[in-house]
């Protein structure tokens, strides 16, 4: 340590600056673009780093349309899907060159490099023994339940498989359960409840990593400030509840890329007359998120091979940003139902 410190003391200001840098969590070098979005001396802005955007930009791009959707006169005359192929349980009311032509989109958004085998046995299309292609039914289904009942959420630009897959048969932003662990700090005794413990979950803060559990399946209060004097009474807040609380609000915040005012308003964080319009559509988004992963996501557990299931053996689950993937609008808002309609809804 004293051969360090003399290091130190003959090393100029500059250069133990750059060694900061490096070791540094979460730097970011100038210039930073901040967007004013209330009033003057409210801290009502939303900073952004152009380097960052400008990568987020090429991150977000639709793909191009696998081949233009027949006319509308060609498909009224067109047989189903059903009549022609067998065991078609999902998307058998299609006109089989709609349903062909999905096939192939669904390939270059899921599974690209694995294709058409990812889901099927290609020695009979029709056999159910794959389980990918289980899922993959339940996944058409779960997408129409975004674009018919969430509205709310996800307004006409709706989802299809590529907002959350981009080209990977597993989407980068899915989430399991953690296994209790003990404090990694020596001297430091009993489990470490989830806390203090770098997790992308929480942003890597040292909130807990619980917050997905209580709020993105189960429905717990999101409480930061008590209404009532004590915990226990009507309208109170736990410690706890505002620990998770933070911890969701930094995963949402990181999870599209935006700061608290994106939804917040300084003045009253907690106040909804004074809040953004985004603040409402964040509200149904989480109720979304709890609706997915009860309905679609949880009752699969046992389709999955073990080895696709999390330490404690729950099935991977979607949070906000297996979808938003780091910005405010999935895709910056660009809709692909108007290229597959067949997406927008049940045939």
């Amino acid at each position: 340590m004293k051969n360090i410190a003399i290091v130190a003391a003959l090393l100029p200001f500059g250069a133990l600056l750059v060694i900061a840098f490096f070791f540094t969590v979460g730097w970011e070098r100038p210039p930073i673009d901040v967007q004013q979005v209330g009033y003057r001396g409210t801290g009502m802005e939303e900073p952004n780093n152009p380097r960052e955007q400008a990568k987020l930009v090429a991150l977000n791009q639709i793909p191009p349309e696998i081949y233009p959707l027949d006319s509308p006169a060609d498909l009224a005359s067109a047989p189903k899907a059903r009549e022609i192929y067998e065991n078609v349980q999902v998307l058998g009311g299609l006109p089989e060159p709609q349903f062909t032509r999905l096939m192939a989109a669904i390939t270059e958004w899921v599974a690209p490099e694995e294709g058409c085998g990812y889901c099927h046995n290609l020695d009979n299309l029709a056999d159910d023994s794959l389980y990918t292609k289980t899922v993959s039914r339940r996944m058409i289904q779960m997408t129409w339940n975004i674009n018919t009942d969430w509205q709310d959420h996800v307004k006409e630009t709706g989802v299809t498989c590529y907002t959350c897959h981009r080209g990977n048969p597993v989407p980068e932003n899915i989430w399991f359960k953690d296994k209790p662990q003990r404090f990694a700090s020596a001297g430091m005794l009993g489990w470490n409840d989830g806390q203090n413990r770098p997790s992308e979950k929480s942003a890597y803060t040292s909130l807990p990593v619980t917050a997905f559990e209580a709020y993105l399946v189960g429905d717990a209060p999101i409480r930061v400030q008590a209404t009532a004097a004590l915990p226990t009474t009507e309208g109170g807040s736990t410690i706890r509840q505002t620990e998770e609380t933070y911890g969701l609000m930094m995963h949402m915040s990181d999870g599209l890329g935006v700061g608290c005012t994106y939804c917040h308003n300084t003045q009253a964080f907690g106040s909804w007359e004074l809040s953004p319009p985004p603040r409402q559509t964040a509200w149904h988004g989480i109720r979304m998120v709890q609706d997915l992963n009860g309905s679609y996501l949880l009752p699969l557990t046992d389709t999955f091979p073990p080895e696709r299931l999390g330490p404690t053996g729950d099935v991977a689950k979607a949070n906000c940003a297996t979808c938003h993937q780091g910005v405010f609008k999935p895709l910056y808002g660009a809709s692909m139902l108007d290229q597959y309609p067949s997406l927008s809804g049940a045939p």
